[in-house]
């Protein structure tokens, strides 16, 4: 297996502390990353990740390395948690700012700076190209934005359904080139 986050994964199934801890070492700040930009707040986006990662350690027995990496699981579990959490927030009122420090801009650096640190970016853009454009647009709206099925259907003026096939297509065709 030439997947380490897989690996950790694998041991955190079996209980092993040090792994989880391991694996909170190595793929926190990219999974803050995740968070943070489908919340907006790094304070909420924290809150996530902790969250994220009690799920990881109840639910790691559900991984199976055969069906994709380790980083893809987490990042599916981060993504799928933080929408969650943006959809369960109640509307805000008119004229409601919220927080002045919530305003201030995160100087930390982006997830996309993280995933170009670690070399993964280049291997996502290259696969990102074989989509075409609009294919692509859709999934990063749906899966680094947050967007719903509904709002990229209306942002690229097709039906739902059309959009739903889009999103499952580019997605076998993402994970197959990322395989390779």
């Amino acid at each position: 297996m030439d997947d380490p986050v897989a690996e950790m994964v694998v041991r955190v199934a079996a209980q092993d502390r040090a792994a989880f801890r391991d694996l909170y070492s190595a793929t926190a700040p990219k999974l803050l990353g995740v968070t943070l930009r489908i919340l907006g707040t790094r304070s909420e986006a924290e809150d996530a990740l902790q969250e994220v990662f009690t799920r990881v350690w109840l639910r790691a027995g559900r991984f199976d390395p055969e069906k994709g990496r380790g980083m893809t699981w987490l990042i599916a579990i981060a993504r799928n948690h933080a929408i969650d959490r943006l959809r369960s927030r109640p509307p805000a009122a008119a004229g409601d700012s919220g927080d002045e420090i919530d305003a201030v801009p995160d100087s930390s650096v982006s997830a996309e700076g993280r995933l170009i640190a670690m070399g993964e970016a280049g291997r996502m853009r290259d696969c990102f190209a074989t989509l075409e454009p609009d294919r692509a647009d859709a999934v990063r709206g749906a899966y680094l934005d947050g967007l719903s099925y509904v709002d990229l259907a209306a942002r690229h003026a097709v039906p739902l359904n059309t959009m739903r096939t889009w999103l499952r297509r580019s997605l076998l065709k993402l994970r197959e080139c990322l395989d390779q």
